[in-house]
């Protein structure tokens, strides 16, 4: 396997570090949607452009909930309106072209609610980070993308490795929701010890269903490929103040939510603000909380259809 090459491409100029390699200089961090972003888009497509990469796998998908540290504010739908039918879409190893992974990069560099990985096998790499940092990696030429950067008024810089490559640890996922999963789900519902299933589809994204003897298989056909599942008891309350009274008041809460149309949602809150509260539950009929400890009676992750589990990490 030819060696990965790896670039930084910033607007900041490596003359303006200081010993360690901090930015010292007057540019802020924030995107200006505009030729600045356009440069670094150009950029990514002249390197894909150069190594052969039409096509692109997202890997450890994640949308922002509880706490969003990017300059600019949350998009409705997270920025990917558009990109794809549904939000269960944006899933760990959906497979996007070249024009859709330039559209993600532009939206990771907004900052608007939506992160990932792009890789192509081991052959090129993607990663955005924190102010306006983009790292490229790939086994093919890379010197047509160094000039186009240079070109455009970038600095990309050689680097061993991005800081953003998952980390090889030695965690292994949830075990794999194969057939023995599925026929313990089926016993579990039917003896009336879960109800609701949780399919977390992207990190801080999830769908909730409901569960009966007769929709087990219904649900399980329509579930987002390499998706985290949660099997949970129904405790939906009618008394909100019950429900809330029970909280942990020095900590936020992730509370599920069945709005008056039937829907499943969760949301967090803050139990010491009476207005978050009021905002976050205005129109659910029952509600619930999600407790971290003890965590659901089952959980698994959903396989490759050839039954290999590649989801990377514990979720």
């Amino acid at each position: 396997m030819p060696e990965i090459r790896v670039h930084r491409v910033t607007k900041y100029d490596p003359a303006d570090r200081d010993e360690r390699g901090f930015y010292t200089g007057s540019l802020d961090s924030a995107c200006d949607e505009g030729p600045i972003e356009a440069a670094y888009l150009e950029t990514l497509a002249a390197f894909a452009r150069a190594a052969g990469i039409d096509r692109l796998t997202v890997r450890d998908p994640g949308l922002s909930g509880l706490v969003h540290f990017g300059l600019g504010p949350l998009l409705e739908g997270h920025g990917l309106a558009g990109l794809f039918p549904e939000p269960a879409a944006f899933h760990d190893g959906a497979e996007v072209d070249l024009a859709t992974a330039v559209e993600l990069v532009r939206v990771m560099l907004r900052e608007s609610g939506a992160w990932c990985r792009l890789e192509a096998d081991d052959r090129f790499f993607v990663h955005v980070g924190y102010d306006l940092y983009m790292y490229i990696g790939t086994t093919g030429p890379y010197e047509p993308g160094v000039r186009r950067a240079q070109e455009l008024g970038l600095f990309p810089e050689p680097l061993t490795e991005s800081p953003y490559a998952p980390a090889p640890d030695g965690s292994t996922p949830e075990p794999p929701a194969d057939g023995a999963f599925w026929e313990r789900v089926r016993r579990a519902v039917a003896a009336g010890e879960v109800q609701l299933l949780e399919e977390g589809f992207a990190g801080g994204a999830a769908r909730w269903h409901r569960l009966t003897p007769d929709t087990v298989d219904a649900v399980r056909a329509g579930l987002a490929p390499r998706s985290l599942l949660a099997l949970w008891p129904d405790t939906l309350s009618a008394d909100q103040d019950a429900v809330l009274g029970g909280l942990d008041p020095e900590n936020h809460h992730r509370v599920l939510r069945e709005h008056a149309d039937g829907r499943l949602t969760t949301c967090w809150i803050d139990p010491e603000d009476p207005q978050d509260i009021a905002a976050e539950l205005a129109g659910t009929r029952r509600v619930a909380a999600v407790p971290h400890e003890p965590g659901p009676p089952l959980v698994a992750v959903l396989p490759d259809p050839d039954g290999v589990v590649r989801v990377r990490g514990t979720t």
